[in-house]
């Protein structure tokens, strides 16, 4: 089973929060894919992830583009896991597909979104029912993550 991880974000957007986390991911060695919710909304992470930086960038391809199974960090709409990813992120409410291949997913979500947190809550509950090891994180005032459950 997976360690699927609740992050709220009640501080910062998801623009804010998400390269820094994506970094980390990449800095373990994991390749990694991103579930968003539309296509507008992974154009725009697409954009967001080569520019968010002044010092770098992170490396990464969408589904649409040719390689897929190459990229590091891959974006997508859809279940699939072109590139062997070890995590998967899910953002904007995108709905999860079966989660046991994952060592570990996250699920980002806007603390001031209510259409978001009524889907958090209905993941959560459907993470643990699966039997998932689920863990909830909240921001705190200076954008630290806080274990909360």
């Amino acid at each position: 089973m997976a360690e699927v991880l609740f992050y709220h974000l009640t501080e910062s957007t998801l623009e804010e929060a998400l390269p820094g986390l994506l970094e980390r991911s990449v800095g373990r060695g994991w390749r990694v894919v991103v579930q968003t919710g539309t296509d507008e909304r992974l154009e725009a992470l697409d954009a967001h992830l080569w520019t968010y930086s002044e010092d770098g960038f992170l490396a990464h391809g969408s589904e649409r583009e040719p390689y897929p199974a190459d990229q590091p960090v891959l974006l997508t709409t859809g279940p699939g896991n072109a590139n062997g990813a070890a995590i998967r992120f899910l953002v904007d409410g995108a709905a999860p597909p079966d989660l046991a291949s994952y060592q570990r997913a996250v699920f980002l979500f806007d603390g001031h979104d209510a259409v978001q947190l009524d889907g958090a809550r209905a993941h959560w509950r459907a993470m643990k029912d699966a039997g998932h090891d689920v863990t909830y994180w909240q921001q705190s005032a200076d954008r630290r993550w806080e274990k909360k459950a």
